[in-house]
């Protein structure tokens, strides 16, 4: 005999109570595998709890598998704040801000991709937010990708092997009208083995600009992200494919005169999201 579909009022908010009484329950279910994992994190090597690369893919297939009534962006922001608090409860961390463009983007950048639980710190510019996160056991920074050249050289604040590197750029699902739309580096302590390097990104310095530059560049999947002046010569923030070989990309620089190149980060590349009908 086949059970029959709900079709009254109160059997369809029957069935949305069971609904949500087993989201629920696998969320509790999902605390209890964590407290596990914290367990047997203490007697092994501990490390970050971040892993840029396996949010990237969850949110990939989400994106894809998503149908219904139901925003994208609410399924993308649940996510993300259950990702981030059970980050948060393995190892507690802050978000530090540069508001210096205004705090209203930033603000809602962080509580989209990381919920009201996480402490949100906010800074006068990307070098604070750098420093805040270098000196911290294990906090998150996040300041916008389009920081004019008034900002200053602050990729370089990012050289060195124990310095913070740029570990994601946000929002990594790509569509119109995104309630946190705002492009953002996210930056943290190195990440040893949890790196994703489809896009990396390199601080370098010149003498000169050179028109040939974008070109060379070009030819080899890399792009000027963001150039500023330093001192007598011109610091870069190059951004390229992870499959572009980095002494090919040394050399389309040679030309202008390079005299320092060093990379600092890398993430995932975006995911363009076209909503189905």
């Amino acid at each position: 005999m086949t059970e029959t579909a709900p079709t009254t009022l109160a059997d369809l908010r029957s069935e949305i109570d069971r609904i949500d009484s087993t989201m629920h329950a696998l969320l509790m279910e999902r605390s209890s595998i964590i407290e596990t994992l914290i367990a047997v994190k203490k007697t092994q090597v501990s490390g970050s709890a971040f892993r840029p690369g396996r949010e990237a893919d969850i949110m990939k297939r989400l994106a894809l598998s998503h149908r219904g009534l139901l925003p994208l962006d609410t399924i993308e922001s649940i996510w993300r704040t259950i990702i981030a608090t059970f980050t948060y409860v393995q190892a507690n961390y802050s978000v530090h801000a540069d508001v210096s463009g205004g705090d209203a983007a930033m603000r809602d950048s962080a509580r989209f991709h990381f919920g009201f639980t996480v402490p949100f710190v906010t800074h006068e510019d990307a070098q604070a937010v750098i420093s805040a996160v270098a000196e911290s056991a294990g906090d998150l920074g996040i300041f916008r990708m389009d920081l004019g050249a008034s900002a200053g050289v602050w990729w370089r604040d990012l050289i060195g092997s124990d310095r913070p590197k740029i570990i994601a750029r946000l929002p990594f699902i790509e569509r119109r009208d995104h309630p946190a739309g705002t492009p953002v580096y996210c930056i943290a302590k190195p990440l040893a083995d949890a790196a994703v390097r489809e896009i990396v990104l390199y601080a370098a310095r010149v003498e000169r600009w050179s028109d040939a530059l974008r070109a060379g560049l070009a030819q080899h999947l890399a792009e000027v992200s963001a150039s500023a002046a330093d001192g007598s010569h011109l610091s870069l923030l190059v951004a390229a494919s992870g499959e572009s070989d980095q002494a090919a990309i040394r050399a389309a620089l040679a030309p202008a005169g390079l005299s320092d190149f060093a990379e600092i980060g890398s993430h995932a590349a975006r995911f363009a999201f076209k909503p189905t009908r």
